[in-house]
Parts: structure tokens; sequence; C-alpha cells
């Protein structure tokens, strides 16, 4: 919020007055017990905190844009838009958990029902946090999403009722927690839209999946001269493995560059496509900037030359609807901790036959069939991939992160976080001298800036003093930012559960920051 002075409180000719704002606003708000009975004067209100020194405004109420939404069915036509949260606009920080969701005045432009952010947020435990004096504000979302209470259960009810090993013991336990596992992997499946449980392998996560990969089918099929083709978006999970098989192979990596906006260029693409490209890996969407790949057109791309394909989806799942028959690669990876499931669960998807080509690239218990001093037959996908004792009960957790957003429904997720990007971006772009890394209009997730003169280690702890978590480094990911001439950028990222107050926050945050207005930055 930018201003707190009572001269500045009028909005422009034809704009409605303060009763009427107030009189609309009750049509999608009910005071609960203890808010004021009416808006109070603006001069007494601390813009970021208006109820006092005690108190806290709640996130998860109305942005700007979406009471400029709200607004626009009483404004004429022709008319200017009051300035970006003016004081009349303060009665919002009153809100509270009873209150409907933001995103419930804000027109779907799909058709579909829109989420109900703030019943989002009370699944989350952690988000009534308090970190610094005041409410956490998560925007770190790329690094690792939050976990709805109704995974936090599932954990806990599989350690107090179902914990055992899997596939094999006799006992009730063991059939419980295989079933548990099972089933999860099944709920994998139908969230990829794979055409078999079998193309399913659970793994620490991407980058595993991606080594799984790299040591299994490339050892295998890379050989002196062959051709791996990434782009310049790639996480370092997408360059390091690769990298250290074209050395051990005497194979090439090349790399796809991108434009001044971080679009892959697809021109370029096809000129480094030929007859010794064995395999494309690249990302969905990028880590660093939240760019979205065009996935089909590379993949059929790297069909006409007869290459395989590797998806990395750690920063999709948790914003699009993935439908690996429709896209079509040969591999897809993602972490769970990515998708509001816990840390230390993964997947790789592969199509079956390919799996059962693959040769294992750990051994032990559970992906054998049959050993003897002289030779080890191995088990079928998925569990040739699967030896040891695998993280059960996190699997099981993926599984209740998933029904979450299955719930929930993908694209409705998408349509919010897609006008939540819309905002911070629009916000972001007018602060004085931040420049946004990575202005592809095509982005999920993620926003990447630098704002000069700053170091962006010490944006981020100025943010954390206000309790807003960003990231602030190179998020394993500096090929794509030197691409850009920095070493290093902050990076709010965005989930389902966050709302255009939150952006506000942000914003707020920056403008005093980027005004030397933060006694920490100097």
């Amino acid at each position: 919020m930018s201003t707190n002075d009572p001269a500045e409180a009028s909005l422009p000719q034809g704009w409605p007055d303060i009763g009427t704002i107030e009189r609309l606003a009750n049509q999608f708000f009910q005071a609960p017990p203890g808010a004021p009975a009416s808006i109070p004067s603006t001069d007494s209100l601390d813009p970021l905190n208006p109820l006092g020194g005690t108190a806290s405004p709640l996130i998860g109420i109305p942005g700007e844009g979406e009471l400029r939404e709200l607004l626009a069915q009483f404004v004429p036509a022709g008319t200017s838009a009051p300035p970006v949260a003016a004081p009349p606009y303060y009665f919002l920080e009153y809100a509270a958990p009873e209150f409907p969701s933001a995103a419930a005045v804000v027109p779907s432009t799909t058709g579909r029902e829109p989420l109900d952010v703030l019943q989002i947020r009370r699944d989350f435990p952690i988000l009534q946090e308090r970190v610094n004096g005041r409410p956490l504000i998560w925007l770190d979302n790329a690094a690792t999403t939050q976990k709805p209470q109704s995974v936090i259960d599932r954990l806990k009810y599989f350690y107090e009722h179902e914990n055992s090993n899997i596939h094999r013991a006799a006992h009730e336990l063991a059939a419980r927690a295989t079933d548990a596992y099972e089933q999860a992997r099944e709920k994998v499946r139908g969230f990829l839209n794979a055409s078999s449980a079998k193309e399913i392998v659970f793994v620490r996560g991407a980058t595993e999946a991606i080594n799984l990969v790299a040591q299994s089918w490339g050892r295998q099929h890379i050989g002196p001269d062959d051709e791996i083709l990434i782009t310049w978006l790639e996480h370092h999970a997408n360059i390091v493995p690769w990298q250290q098989l074209a050395t051990e192979k005497g194979a090439r990596l090349k790399v796809v560059p991108v434009d001044d906006s971080g679009q892959v260029l697809l021109d370029a693409y096809g000129k480094l496509l030929g007859p010794r490209t064995k395999l494309v890996s690249f990302t969905q969407v990028s880590n660093a900037l939240g760019i979205v790949t065009p996935a089909k057109q590379i993949i059929e791309g790297a069909r006409s030359v007869g290459a395989k394909v590797l998806l990395d989806g750690a920063q999709a799942v948790s914003h699009m609807r993935i439908d690996v028959q429709d896209l079509n690669p040969d591999w897809y990876v993602f972490s769970g901790h990515k998708v509001f499931a816990p840390t230390g669960i993964g997947v790789l998807y592969g199509k079956e036959e390919l799996l059962n080509e693959m040769q294992p690239w750990q051994g032990g218990g559970n992906m054998i069939k049959d050993v003897t001093f002289e030779r080890t037959t191995y088990q079928p996908a998925p569990l040739r991939f699967e030896a040891g004792t695998g993280n059960i009960g996190d699997a099981v957790g993926l599984g209740a992160a998933i029904d979450y957003v299955s719930r929930i429904g993908m694209e409705r997720i998408g349509e919010h976080e897609h006008q939540l990007m819309l905002y911070a971006t629009r916000l972001l772009n007018e602060i004085p001298g931040l420049r946004l890394i990575g202005t592809a209009p095509d982005k999920a997730g993620a926003l990447s800036f630098v704002i000069n003169g700053l170091r962006t280690e010490d944006i981020g702890s100025a943010l954390n003093q206000e309790g807003i978590a960003v990231r602030a480094g190179h998020h394993c990911a500096q090929p794509i930012l030197r691409r850009f001439g920095v070493e290093s950028t902050v990076r709010p990222s965005l989930a389902l559960y966050n709302t255009c107050a939150d952006i506000d926050a942000l914003v707020a945050a920056l403008s005093r920051i980027a005004g030397g207005r933060n006694p920490s930055i100097t």
C-alpha cells in the first residue's frame, strides 16, 4: 500500500464514494466479531497493519487487481482507475478467515468455478506461522511447496496403522502397506495419464530420475560422437548427468539457445537436430525464470530424427494438467515436494517397453526374480528400478497430495495462478530499478528479478524481516542467468494458496527496499 495520507484518499471523478465501496464490499464480506462496524478514517491507518501494532493484516484478501474488477461494474466508461492501494481500500485489511475467497469476486475467464483461496489456505497449517512477528507469506514454492493437512494426516495414519515393509510378507501390516504404496502408484498413473501403473517408478526426486535414465539407458545407448540436446533453461540436474555421460562415452552435449525473453528458439533447435541426435532432454517449465517451453513441438522435432526424449516436469506438475500420452515423451520426471507432497519422493514415468529394455542401475532386494552366484534375473518394470526398501510412507503421502490437487482441479489452479502471474508482473514492472529476467509471455509459477545497485541476497534478507519468503541466488541454473548477464536473482514463486494480497505485500516491501527505506539494505 502506497499511502495513508488523507489528502490522497479521494477517488477520481466518476468512481463510487467510500460509502458505496463499503456497501459493495458488504455484498461479499460479512464482518467477523470484533471488526469495525465501518471504515475508519484513513489518516489513522497503517497501510500494512491497520488494526494496530499487535494485530496483523490477514493474507488472502482481495488485491488491487481484484478490486478494479469489482468496482468496474459501477464505474462509468472512460474514467480512470484509482491509484494503487488507495486508502478507501483499507477496509479490506479487516478480512478474517470467515470471509469468502478473494478469487470469488473475480469473474472466471473460462467458466470454471474460481478457487476459494481462503478455504485452501486453511488447509495448510504452516501458513498460520509467524516470521519476525509477521504472518508468513510463502513465495518460495519453486523450491518446495507447503503441505496440506490431508497429506500430514495421511502420513500420520500410515505410521500409526500401516507401517511395514512391502511385497515380501504375509502379515496384515505388510498387506496394508503394500496396498497403500501401490494405490499411490495408481494415483500417480492417473495424475500423469500414463497407460499403466507399470510405467511409474518411485525415486527420491527428479534429480535421481534423470540420473537413473543417464546411468541406465544412457550407458546402454549413447556412444562416441552421439549428440545429446538440452536447452539454456535447464536446472543443473538436467545438465550435469548428461555432461558426465558425454565425457564418459565421447559424446557431444549441444545446447538449444533462447531469445532475449527466454523463449526457446525453435528454428535454432531444428538446425541442431540431426542423425547423431540420440536424446533430447529439457524442462517443461524453467525453475529459474518460470518460462514454459513449447514441449510438444520440441518432442515432435526429436521424433523426426528418431531421438528419445526426457521431459523434466519438476516445475510443471503443480501448475498445469500433465498428460504424458498427449505430450509423448519417453520419460517424464518430477519431485513430490514440488506438488505439496513430502520431500524425498519423486517419480520417473517411462514407456513400459522402454523401461523393460533398460538395465537396472542399482541392485539389491525387491528388484530381482532370482539370484544365484552365477547370474541374476530382474523383475519387470517398475520394480526393477526400486532396489531395496523404498520411501514407502512418503510415496503414500504423494498419493494424498495428488488426491488434494485433483479434487481442486489442475485447470482451476492454473487459471488462478495465471491471474496472479499477470498481476505480479504488472506491479513489479512499476518498481523503479527493478528488472525482470525472462519476459516471455508464457510463464508459470516463478518470476525472477534484480534491482539496480542491490545484492539479491540482501533483498531476500530484507524481505524475510517482513515475513516474506523468496529464493535469492542462482537457483541451480547458472547458465541461464549468465545468458542474461547476472549471477543471481530474487525469485518469488507462486502456488494455489497465494493471493493478490501476497503480491501487494511483496511489492510494498520491494518498493521500500528499492527506495532505500529498509535499514538492512546498505
